[in-house]
């Protein structure tokens, strides 16, 4: 018979116990399968509590999370009107599936309120429970509209190296990073990937932003006209790269984007898991760089992580297509058993709530200039620091050996990992990025001038420890 919680808790007795509970029976993400079981690397850190911007470990230690959990925690960690919105729905239907035209009331209210905030064009929603699987969708959505308007070859989808949109099949294929396909048979299916908009690795010797830009378009159209453009079907990208490494476009890079693939007939999928809801100071990155997509992917800030929930926003161009189609083809086949799942969504209303009493949108636009130059000041002029760069509630400090030659560590060192576990020693929780040594940091949207101040001390501390005497 299946142990209850309590049976399990009593059972385990302590955090070691738990631990070793967890090792035998858990497979954890971007973990080392037998060391982790076998207990060599330690762990796993029981996380117990949170509150605000801070979260307790079993073992009573209490860490400033710089980074969120992934990003997502946008309102915080501890909210009594989250617990009591999920209870009360629970209670009064914990779910029904929205398939052949089924719906609950926080299902339907939540998608009205997303195309409130989502830019004008923005005509239905589509719920889902992750990033990934929302991005599943897009990408059937795009070649099901080609269908439709009889273009079966214009399929490929277009993204960007070092762009991240998701680990299923089809979204970690999208994925632009070696490491999301090694061993998986990825990419899968008619994905491309291009240039990377990053200024400090991709320009040539004395080539200013605008110059970059331009080589960023040539790339495209380079690509475009290698693969025909009648082949491609749309272009997905976030509008500040998340998992790449936290990299804001330079400027113009979007206007000049958007201006190639409305050439060439290519559909724009904005992914805004990561900017959506008020990350970059406002309620989507498009608002902030002048994006006009035809498809829009939200989660993580969505409902803050407090239940699973994402999002793919469809757009006129696209819904018009379908809902045409919809006589001659019949019902729309496509679905999850937990699409609009009633819980998840009255969490999305609650936490959208929270964002909208406390004017947090408005406060992260406010706070980001403080955020940025507190950095900026902080680190930018370290010897081995090649980069501090952001925008809104996203930070990244990019180091390496020598600034002059930007000469990387050798990957032996591992710098990016001994930082981000100096800072946690600290008590500062913040994320060894991919792609070389990079620090990042995307805390909570209610931190203090406190909180920052104290990511500031133990980041310098971090550093100080790594390298010594410098």
């Amino acid at each position: 018979m299946a142990s209850t919680l309590q049976e399990t808790t009593e059972r385990a007795g302590s955090n070691r116990d738990l631990g070793l509970i967890d090792r035998k029976s858990m497979i954890h993400p971007f973990t080392p399968l037998r060391t982790f079981s076998d207990g060599e690397t330690g762990g796993p850190v029981v996380v117990d509590r949170g509150s605000g911007a801070w979260i307790e470990t079993a073992d009573g230690r209490r860490l400033l999370d710089g980074f969120a959990g992934l990003y997502c925690v946008n309102i915080g960690y501890g909210r009594p009107e989250m617990a009591e919105a999920i209870a009360a729905q629970a209670g009064k239907l914990a779910y029904y599936h929205a398939y052949a035209g089924h719906t609950s009331e926080p299902a339907a209210l939540l998608a009205e309120r997303i195309l409130e905030m989502a830019p004008a064009n923005m005509r239905r929603v589509f719920f889902g429970l992750s990033g990934s699987d929302a991005n599943d969708t897009q990408v059937k959505l795009v070649w099901f509209y080609n269908n439709i308007l009889g273009r079966p070859t214009k399929k490929k989808i277009i993204a960007r190296e070092r762009g991240y949109h998701g680990a299923t099949v089809m979204a970690s294929s999208l994925t632009g990073m070696r490491f999301y396909h090694e061993g998986f048979d990825a990419p899968s299916g008619p994905v491309l990937h291009t240039t990377v908009p990053h200024h400090y690795w991709g320009a040539e010797p004395g080539m200013d932003e605008a110059g970059f830009v331009a080589k960023c378009v040539a790339d495209l159209e380079a690509l475009i006209a290698r693969e025909g453009a009648d082949t491609i079907a749309a272009f997905i990208g976030e509008p500040v790269l998340g998992t790449g490494g936290l990299i804001p476009p330079p400027a113009g890079y979007w206007p000049a984007i958007q201006a190639v693939l409305r050439r060439h007939d290519i559909l724009l999928i904005a992914d805004e898991v990561v900017c959506g809801f008020g990350r970059v100071g406002h309620n989507f990155g498009c608002d902030a760089y002048g994006i006009e997509p035809d498809l829009i992917t939200v989660a993580k800030g969505l409902t803050s992580a407090y239940l699973p929930l994402s999002a793919a926003i469809v757009g006129e161009r696209v819904w018009s297509v379908l809902e045409q189609s919809s006589d001659a083809r019949g019902p729309f086949a496509h679905g999850y058993t937990y699409s609009a799942h009633p819980t998840c969504a009255a969490a999305g209303l609650a936490n959208l709530d929270v964002i909208a009493r406390e004017n947090l949108i408005e406060r992260v636009a406010e706070f980001a200039p403080q955020f940025q130059a507190a950095f900026q000041d902080a680190f930018a002029g370290h010897p081995h620091v090649g980069e501090v760069r952001g925008t809104g509630m996203l930070a990244a400090i990019e180091f390496v050996a020598d600034r002059d030659s930007k000469r990387r560590f050798d990957l032996s060192e591992k710098i990016g990992a001994r930082l981000s576990a100096a800072a946690l020693e600290g008590g500062l929780i913040t994320r060894s990025m991919p792609h070389g040594d990079i620090l990042g940091f995307a805390p909570p949207l209610v931190i203090d001038t406190n909180d920052l101040d104290f990511m500031i001390e133990k980041t310098k501390s971090a550093i100080a420890s790594v390298f010594p005497g410098v």
